[in-house]
């Protein structure tokens, strides 16, 4: 029996690079990337187009002839959808919509928004991923939008796109309000327990870098199984992963994957997702991971730079890593070793640098996980109890009349067993 492919066909888009004359590359490396996010969203790219303006146009971000270009592209090429590199004000929405008829107009943050929706998998991922959706759509419920909305879904329209744009402002915004209680009652609880964790002597260490750099199949390198979710698209992992990973010198840390950073990554999306990234700004240590095969890598790093500063981690230390070293030639390995000599070179897929990272986490902990030998007599037996609720017990073995304990544990509660340990 012949099965027949149900599947819609995928949107044919036209995308649209903009930006100022003085940052042409950036407009080609942010193309680039937009063109992957497309794929990602699921649509079939048709033809592409820049525009480099000393300033933006106010009605149409682009101008009236490079409309008029694009039109023509979306005729000759079959497109029903132009996606631009930048995030429109409403005002250019509307102003391309009565433009461009019959055309859906898709920007930067809508497309993002679009993917996002299309991966979250737990309850606080879809409630983020619908307050960000609805505050985009607030200001932009035109005709035109509800037209789009009628249509049967594509890009723009997964998440609450689809039911939620025939709502009244009111509705919407009635939703948001429910939505921002909801994710303060989620902070709340993540908060609680971040502070039952601090309470649990296991080291905290988040994994974040550009998206689609690896960290998901890093994790599952550093972890031994594939407990995280590793795909070749961007935004693979939207909701955080922790899992248990073993230290060198004995004990374990909690790691968590994240979500993966992007350039021109619209604020609005950092301020949804602002409890997934306070995971980052309670690590111990920042995995920081970066594409070494990347032609981007500098410009990536410095979108993960600018994110981190957004976040409070002044302070946390970091160990660079390079993946993917696999797919460097020996020149290029040279120059990025040279470029960059506190980094580690590593390959998730070889399993390359993992003994070397796991080694410089184990250092950079260090900073407030002490390491401590101590000998007690038998007699002094009860204060295991303690050793087991403050610290990480490395290992203990009986020498003659003493125990001898090694511990991890954090300055803090070290200041507290000592004090119990000069009572005994």
């Amino acid at each position: 029996m012949k099965h027949h492919d149900t599947r819609p066909p995928a949107e044919r888009a036209v995308l649209v690079g903009v930006g100022p004359k003085s940052q042409t590359a950036l407009i080609r490396s942010s193309l680039e990337e937009l063109r992957r996010l497309a794929d990602t969203a699921g649509a079939l790219v048709v033809g592409e187009t820049t525009q480099a303006l000393a300033r933006f146009d106010p009605a149409t971000l682009v101008g009236a002839g490079k409309v008029s270009e694009i039109a023509g592209m979306c005729a000759g090429l079959r497109a029903g959808t132009v996606i631009f590199d930048l995030e429109l004000a409403p005002g250019q929405q509307k102003n391309l919509e009565k433009a461009l008829p019959g055309i859906k107009i898709v920007d930067r943050t809508r497309l993002i928004l679009d993917i996002f929706a299309s991966r979250a998998r737990t309850s606080e991922g879809r409630l983020q991923v619908e307050s960000a959706q609805l505050s985009y759509m607030l200001p932009r419920l035109t005709g035109a939008w509800r037209a789009f909305s009628q249509q049967a879904g594509g890009i723009g329209t997964r998440g609450p796109g689809e039911r939620k744009l025939e709502y009244e402002k009111r509705h919407i915004q009635s939703r948001l309000k429910f939505l921002k209680a909801e994710l303060e009652r989620v902070r709340s609880a993540r908060r609680l327990r971040r502070e039952r964790r601090a309470r649990v002597p296991v080291p905290q260490l988040a994994l974040v870098g550009y998206t689609n750099v690896g960290k998901s199949t890093i994790l599952n390198r550093l972890v031994g199984s594939h407990a995280a979710h590793a795909d070749d698209k961007l935004f693979a992992t939207l909701d955080p992963t922790a899992r248990r990973v073993r230290l060198p010198e004995g004990g374990w840390a909690v790691a968590t994957d994240t979500v993966g950073f992007i350039q021109r990554l619209p604020t609005s999306l950092i301020a949804a997702f602002r409890s997934t990234l306070e995971e980052v700004e309670a690590a111990d240590c920042l995995l920081v991971i970066g594409d070494a095969s990347s032609p981007q890598l500098e410009e990536q790093r410095a979108s993960v730079d600018a994110t981190l500063a957004d976040l409070d981690t002044k302070g946390i230390p970091r160990v660079e890593v390079f993946n993917k070293a696999d797919r460097l030639t020996a020149h290029a390995r040279a120059d990025l070793s040279r470029l960059r000599p506190h980094a580690v070179l590593m390959s998730a897929v070889t399993g390359e640098g993992v003994a070397e990272v796991l080694a410089r986490v184990e250092s950079a902990l260090s900073h407030r996980w002490l390491k401590r030998e101590i000998d007690l007599p038998h007699a002094a037996g009860g204060l295991a109890r303690h050793f087991y609720e403050s610290a990480q017990v490395l290992s203990h073995e009986t020498r003659g009349e003493k125990t001898r304990w090694r511990l991890r544990v954090t300055v803090e509660n070290w200041k507290r067993l000592q004090a119990l340990i000069s009572e005994c």
